[in-house]
């Protein structure tokens, strides 16, 4: 039997296995922090300053030889190593020069050195690892360690210090090293058992040519380490075509772990059932569904202190048993599935399932867990890159939600209230300097405003003042402050460092501009092409797959997607449901741009949606391009004597607000077989123009008044000035292709299946126009002209056809 021979680093090794207290979510905000930027440039400084007996940066490994099966390589680079010389006196007594060597292990830290008494367990531990490691080497019988702590904002400095014996290193390494070794046992056994049920499955369904198309497009990806881009039609079973050749590619030792990244729970919970239904098949897979703090929180407000939740406190004490419970018995990591298992061990659920994502072969999970910078899971992306495969449904979604997540917006309003909350409170001057600083150079932006939206020069002074300020924050936040004004605070500094962080990203692909009114100002940077940002991200995993039922034109999504949009791949799968089993139709007499709007044009829309219910009875969707246009025609259309003869029809209508049981009762309304027939009146890129499954007669019909431009605003026009000047396709990037994404989105809602039938009617004579034809999927080739002349025959033609 061959020797496996595992590789882990010091910091990974011991800040699993000996991690302990209690959740805090001032220290753990600010750890990382320490050691990302002020850190290493500390580390630097003293190590210089040392002097020619300190060796910065020495690298070392040891490999224990756990069995015949199994050897375990632990590694990492010591700080320092530094050699001296002492007098010393020998076994007989008499004095003479010794070599002694010292392990210098160094961390950064704002915390007041008065308070640090002794070096932190874990950070001794990796000192004590790389002190086993050289005197193994060195065949050392004594060896000293030091940890030295050093104020990142004062450069002073604490050290502790201990001489150890090769012996006592060697059993605390020994029993460290076993324990680690029963999971990385456990790991080796559960990936032998998953590779030999994954070679032993096959795709669960029958193959449709378009499947097979896209099974390979998928695998050829993975297998070629590139990024590839698929427009797959409602039909295509897009979910299980992407599913399975990853989880073959990983059979085959191409990944480590899927990530299934999606914008909204419905789509995580058709992910969740596809991954079960190869399950039930005889797929062995650990998949864990990740949820947002909010959602997962056993608390009824969030606070991650050992202050108010009983489980923050001792959480690390128990974190593990947990975990290796968890990843022992259960393969489905659902949502339930972590609630049951933290309330077991009383641990915090939230910080459990991110634990235990490192032991599950398939994360599901929202876009932000791997590419928002603020939110990314760190135990998998934060020092290292992986095999990671990236399976990104809804990708049209991703655009302006990764513009969000590289934005960040800083406001007078927000500077104000936290100056005003530690008004007369006992904290450092400091911090009511800095923040007053802040003010000031946010009022000198404002007065150097003459627009109510202007792109900014510099606004190198607030960063400054900024930056200081979430220094003496962080200083503060680690005192006792008052439990009412921590949260304050807290939520302040997380927004300060959003700020700034976004501020060292900008480059030409932000812009930064001011927004000002009579009674707030604000200053956005703002991420217009957030293809090198998604690029940084996705270049810590080997593979990426972007698939939606709307990705046109696929050229505009690879550019904003990805920084490699000349060398990836793309794909179109063409529907797979018959045309004559669909009615499409384009309007020439009716238009919803702004300059037609009124009653006249209206009454045209009303009357349209009327016909089309004429010329078949049953349930539609009627999509508008905004809240206003729905309201104004939804009330000139219940005017019409079709209302009023009371027709036997059902009006729903979207409101800017539901609640989830207000969004399953509109949906509920929608029964195939109900005497009414249901109109809903919804709005384009709403919660009832994505995600939702209204199969056969349940939907007959979905109505697009409009071609969903977004609002013209001053934002949108940013947008279409940058793009003009780098590519001449302003309004293309920031109206036409979002507008017909939404379009094409609400078309999808009817033709569900190869049974249903179905009318999508294109209510706006803009659609005529070859700059819109050309958007259209390929499957509407035959889209056919129509008008208040002619749309009750063509419907009722159609319908005569498929009886």
């Amino acid at each position: 039997m061959s020797q496996k021979t595992v590789t882990v680093s010091v910091r990974r090794l011991v800040e699993f296995i000996l991690r302990s207290g209690d959740i805090d979510t001032v220290s753990g905000a600010f750890g990382e922090m320490d050691a990302m930027q002020q850190g290493g440039l500390m580390h630097r400084k003293l190590q210089k300053e040392a002097g020619p007996s300190y060796r910065a940066e020495v690298s070392l490994k040891h490999t224990t030889e756990m069995d015949e099966t199994l050897a375990i390589t632990v590694e990492g680079r010591a700080d320092g190593v530094i050699t001296e010389t002492e007098m010393a006196a020998d076994e007989s007594g008499e004095l003479g020069l010794k070599e002694v060597v010292t392990i210098d292990e160094i961390k950064g830290t704002y915390r007041n050195l008065r308070y640090i008494t002794e070096p932190v367990s874990v950070h001794l531990a990796q000192a004590k690892c790389y002190a086993f490691f050289y005197a193994e080497k060195e065949d050392l019988e004594e060896i000293q360690v030091q940890m030295t702590y050093v104020h990142l904002k004062t450069g002073k400095v604490q050290r502790f210090r201990e001489k150890m014996t090769r012996n006592e290193l060697e059993v605390w390494y020994t029993e460290l090293i076993d324990r680690f070794a029963v999971w990385v046992r456990h790991q080796i056994a559960w990936i032998k058992k998953r590779n030999i049920s994954i070679g032993a499955g096959s795709f669960p369904f029958e193959y449709r040519e378009s499947q097979k198309k896209l099974v390979s497009g998928v695998y050829q990806t993975i297998l070629r380490h590139r990024r590839l881009f698929v427009e797959a039609p409602t039909g295509t079973g897009k979910t299980i075509s992407a599913i399975y050749p990853a989880v073959q590619a990983m059979g085959n030792g191409l990944s480590e772990t899927i990530f299934y990244l999606t914008a909204r729970t419905i789509a995580r919970t058709v992910a969740e059932d596809t991954f079960g239904l190869l399950q039930d098949k005889g797929l062995a897979m650990k998949v864990i569904t990740l949820t947002a703090k909010e959602k997962i929180c056993v608390l009824d407000k969030v606070q991650c202190s050992p202050e108010y939740c009983s489980r923050a406190k001792g959480h690390y004490d128990r974190i593990n048993e947990a975990i290796y419970d968890l990843i022992t018995h259960e393969d489905r990591m659902t949502r339930e599935c972590i609630l049951a298992y933290a309330d077991k061990y009383q641990v915090c659920p939230f910080e459990f399932q991110l634990d235990a994502a490192l032991f599950a072969d398939a994360v599901i999970g929202d876009y932000n867990y791997v590419f928002d910078p603020n939110v990314a899971l760190k135990r998998f992306f934060s020092d290292r890159s992986g095999d990671y495969l990236f399976l990104i449904d809804e990708a049209h979604n991703l655009v302006d939600r990764a513009r969000e997540m590289y934005s960040a917006v800083m406001s007078m309003t927000e500077l104000t209230h936290a100056r005003h909350a530690v008004e007369d409170k006992a904290v450092d001057r400091r911090l009511v300097t800095y923040m007053d600083r802040s003010i000031l150079a946010m009022s000198a932006l404002r007065e150097s405003s003459e627009q109510s939206c202007q792109l900014m020069g510099n606004i190198g002074s607030l960063i400054v003042y900024l930056t200081k300020l979430s220094e003496q924050l962080e200083e503060t936040l680690k005192e006792a402050v008052p439990a009412s004004l921590r949260e304050v605070l807290m939520e302040f500094y997380f927004d300060i460092r959003r700020f700034i962080c976004a501020f060292e990203r900008s480059d030409d692909r932000y812009l930064i501009y001011a927004l000002r009114s009579e009674d707030s100002f604000e200053i956005k940077i703002f991420c217009v092409d957030p293809s090198k940002d998604l690029g940084e991200r996705l270049a810590k995993g080997c593979g990426a797959v972007f698939f939606s039922a709307t990705l046109l034109p696929v050229q505009y999504y690879k550019e904003m997607l990805s920084d490699t949009a000349v060398s990836d791949y793309d794909l179109y799968v063409d529907s797979p449901f018959a045309e004559e089993n669909r009615l499409l139709v384009a309007a020439t007499d009716v238009s919803s741009r702004y300059t037609r709007r009124g009653r006249k044009e209206y009454e045209r829309m009303a009357a349209y949606i009327r016909d089309i219910i004429r010329g078949k009875h049953g349930n539609y969707m009627v999509f508008f391009p905004s809240y206003q246009l729905m309201k104004d025609v939804f009330e000139v259309f219940t005017e019409m004597e079709l209302m009023k003869a009371g027709h036997g029809l059902q009006l729903v209508v979207q409101e800017s607000e539901m609640s989830e049981d207000a969004r399953q009762k509109f949906l509920d309304a929608f029964q195939a077989d109900a005497a009414d027939a249901v109109i809903g009146f919804c709005v384009m890129g709403g919660i009832f123009s994505e995600g939702i499954d209204l199969k056969e007669d349940r939907l007959i019909g979905v109505i697009i008044i409009g071609t969903g431009l977004p609002q013209v605003g001053e934002e949108r026009e940013l947008l279409s000035r940058y793009f003009n000047e780098k590519s001449g396709r302003g309004f293309e990037y920031a109206y036409l292709y979002p507008g017909m994404n939404k379009v094409l989105q609400a078309a999808g809602r009817v033709i569900r299946t190869e049974k249903d039938r179905g009318v999508i009617a294109l209510l706006d004579e803009r659609f005529n126009y070859s700059q819109y034809r050309k958007l259209f999927p390929r499957e509407w080739h035959n889209c056919s002209k129509t008008s208040l002349n002619t749309i009750v025959q063509q419907v009722e033609d159609f319908w005569t056809d498929k009886a």
